[in-house]
């Protein structure tokens, strides 16, 4: 038994140090292409990560309907220290300028949420409660006072205002092209890593379609560094929806409750959609 559990330890040790070389020459090779190098060497923004940055922003800002799925991982700290992961998915629909619909079935207990240019509406199903207040005429708008109101956020809202880049501009502090992936989202996808408004985030933006994959976030002024992470897929781009998407009749029927602030806020440093600088209560 002994042995053959020193003998189990040893394999995983050699694995191990494989995994760790394996992974120091794929990080010295992202390095010469700008990453970590380009920092060490003084350089804050480069012109080739925002001009990525950039591309994906217009081919997002430039769709006048879309519809994606968002899977949202976010770490808490557990009660013996390390961290936990928990997730939840989305299914989004939006329609410029107006109207915006975001299904969440699960992890946790479903919501739904529904702008239809006049109105927001939070549904609970399982619970049958929903809240109803007027919104203002733009999905940026909308997304803003849905926070300020009821704290409703959504960690994906980056993607889905009418200018991407410049919500990153205004405080961009730092940007660097990593490299490429071979790995996430199925495709080739351009590595950035750029900072902003104190939330450093790394970023996978498809090479062809300039759609992002993926993005993980570290919030600088939150002591735990824990990470969030978006993952998108499904991606449909100018597509025709039905009139009746941005509205649910079950929420029509269901009981109402005021539109308010719940107890729960934002991850350490998370910053409210359609806020220039980050938000102390975050």
């Amino acid at each position: 038994m002994l042995k053959n559990k020193v003998l189990g330890q040893s394999i995983l040790l050699a694995l191990s140090v494989l995994l760790i070389a394996a992974g120091g020459s794929a990080q010295q090779e992202q390095q010469t292409q700008g990453g970590e190098a380009s920092l060490n060497g003084g350089v804050e923004i480069e012109s080739k990560a925002t001009d990525i940055l950039k591309a994906s922003s217009s081919r997002l800002a430039a769709a006048r309907s879309m519809k994606f799925t968002a899977v949202v991982s976010y770490e808490n700290p557990s009660r013996p220290g390390p961290p936990l992961v928990y997730t939840t998915k989305s299914e989004v629909t939006l329609q410029r300028p107006d109207k915006l619909r975001v299904i969440t079935p699960y992890d946790g207990p479903a919501t739904e949420f529904y702008y239809d240019g006049k109105t927001m509406t939070a549904f609970s199903p399982a619970e049958d409660l929903v809240a109803v207040a007027e919104a203002p005429p733009t999905i940026d708008a909308a997304l803003e006072a849905a926070y300020h109101s009821a704290a409703i956020y959504f960690p994906f809202s980056d993607v889905i205002v009418a200018d991407p880049y410049k919500d990153i501009e205004d405080g961009l502090t730092l940007a660097f092209y990593i490299g490429q992936s071979q790995v996430v989202g199925g495709t080739t996808t351009d590595m950035v890593a750029y900072e902003t408004h104190d939330t450093f985030v790394q970023i996978w933006i498809g090479a062809e379609d300039k759609l992002p994959r993926m993005a993980r976030a570290v919030f600088g002024n939150d002591p735990s560094q824990l990470r969030h992470q978006v993952a998108f897929s499904n991606w449909q781009l100018d597509v025709d929806v039905p009139s009746d998407t941005f509205s649910s009749l079950s929420a029509a029927k269901a009981k109402p409750i005021p539109f308010a602030r719940p107890d729960a806020k934002l991850p350490p440093g998370a910053r409210a959609p359609g806020e220039s600088t980050p938000s102390k209560t975050e």
